[in-house]
């Protein structure tokens, strides 16, 4: 299993885990709630009630038929109250009062219960020995939805316990608002826990998107692409990836001094050897035709060692280029005019001409220079392998995300067993007609600089001739 997906699986089990126990208390710590707030408000009912009845027992004027016309009068109101989303429509609320001993005086709920004996019920026994009266009882012993609320107070007449007075409510309106409440809670759960799992997914993506970086970079080196360490940030990982790319540098530069040094040795060997078979014949006594013959073969072997270590210090320079130090837009048909002035003369020696086409290519972004050499190296290619006479199209096509610049001519093309293989350092064909070889650097530069732009390059043959296309991306 992947790392991001690891990440992600914990996050995901621990947001279960902290969700799940706290969502199943939720609605029975919820109707606690609801409850103590309604007992609050009956313990404050009660006392009120308990005093307004022992000030009119004080005052000799109380009588329990008064009692039971008002709540008769208030059974049979009719009233509408929105309190909130809750809708409140009748009165559910019913008192008893007894008197000292505990005896029913009055209650709202049964008329007729006059000199029952209530002072073994929790609520009444209690306030009569002082203490706070309270209890829940089940109107139906099986169903919990049917819990009646009973909060008592002492009814005080002249300092002297008289009686008690005893507020019932019952929890049918707390239920039915829980019930009302509870899609909209459920939902609020559930949008918390869709929250957590989305941040949870973008915090695996945050926390191993470093690690896939650093992979693809891995990657790069081991396939021999040009490798650019990617930002890390301040992390481990951005140690551990400054690590990689020290030790591949070191390893690199190793393989790399090797290989140059045996690849030089083996091109210098062919033109040293013809610049010491030539000395040592000119010790010797010949013709001044054959002197100067010799002296230019010279000449000519020296020249060719010169320009391949000057090809080979400027492929050097390029390749320990991991990235291009800055951008900057460049305009392809001044870049292509720059390229064909500088080739003119020999175009102009082989009797050749050369087409253009890049109205509409407008800029690419890019290190001028470099993409200059690049498309120069194509063009000269193209003229050493075209007959004289011959004609060089060039042609910029701007698309969506690249520019895509070909080079054509109409020389014999390429076998399909060397379309790689001249990518490579020192490979070189032979050119039609004077049977010579290049440095075999050509190429190699400009698959360097495509590299080094995020491009490529692709020869294909045209029957006849052959096409050579730089990619450059756009972004």
């Amino acid at each position: 299993m992947k790392l991001g997906a690891r990440i992600f699986l914990s996050y995901v089990l621990l947001t279960a885990v902290c969700f799940s126990y706290p969502l199943s208390r939720f609605f029975g710590e919820l109707r606690t709630l609801f409850v103590e707030n309604v007992e609050e408000v009956l313990v404050d009912q009660a006392h009120i009630l308990a005093a307004l009845i022992g000030t009119s027992m004080e005052a000799g004027h109380f009588k329990a038929g008064d009692l039971d016309r008002a709540f008769a009068s208030v059974r049979g109101r009719t009233f509408t109250a929105r309190i909130y989303d809750f809708t409140k429509t009748d009165v559910d609320m019913h008192v008893y009062l007894t008197d000292a001993a505990g005896r029913i005086v009055f209650d709202s709920a049964r008329p007729g219960s006059a000199g029952a004996d209530y002072s073994n019920w929790r609520d009444v026994a209690l306030t009569l020995r002082g203490q706070y009266g309270a209890r829940s009882t089940r109107s139906d012993p099986d169903n919990p939805d049917t819990s009646m609320l009973h909060v008592a107070s002492p009814v005080m007449v002249h300092g002297e316990l008289a009686g008690v007075l005893t507020v019932v409510k019952p929890t049918t309106n707390v239920n039915a608002l829980l019930e009302q409440e509870r899609p909209g809670m459920l939902r609020m759960w559930f949008t918390a826990g869709a929250a957590a799992l989305g941040l949870s997914l973008l915090a695996a993506v945050w926390l191993t998107w470093p690690v896939v970086r650093l992979t693809r970079y891995a990657e790069q080196v081991r396939t021999g692409g040009r490798a650019v360490l990617p930002p890390l940030g301040g992390t481990e990982l951005r140690d551990m990836g400054l690590a990689l790319e020290s030790m591949r540098e070191a390893l690199e530069g190793k393989k790399y001094a090797e290989h140059y040094v045996q690849t030089l040795t083996h091109e210098i060997k062919s033109p040293l050897s013809a610049i010491m078979g030539a000395a040592e014949l000119l010790t010797e006594d010949m013709p001044a035709e054959r002197r100067t013959a010799f002296l230019g073969n010279i000449r000519t072997e020296a020249a060719r060692i010169q320009n391949l270590v000057e090809r080979m210090l400027e492929l050097a320079a390029l390749e320990n280029r991991r990235e291009l130090e800055s951008r900057e837009p460049v305009p392809v048909e001044s870049l292509l005019r720059g390229v064909l002035e500088g080739v003119a003369p020999l175009l102009s020696r082989r009797n050749m001409t050369a087409h253009c086409e890049a109205g509409s290519a407008g800029s690419v972004p890019g290190d001028r220079f470099l993409l200059h050499q690049a498309l120069a190296n194509l063009v000269q290619n193209a003229i050493d392998f075209s007959p004289d006479g011959g004609c060089i199209r060039i042609t910029a096509r701007r698309g969506e995300d690249r520019l895509v610049v070909s080079v054509e001519d109409d020389g014999p093309g390429i076998e399909a067993e060397y379309a790689d293989k001249v990518f490579e350092k020192f490979f070189s064909l032979r050119r039609p007609g004077t049977d010579k070889k290049s440095t075999g650097l050509g190429l190699n530069f400009v698959r360097e600089v495509a590299q080094l732009h995020g491009g490529f390059v692709r020869l294909e043959n045209t029957e006849p001739g052959l096409r050579a296309s730089l990619f450059l991306p756009m972004g």
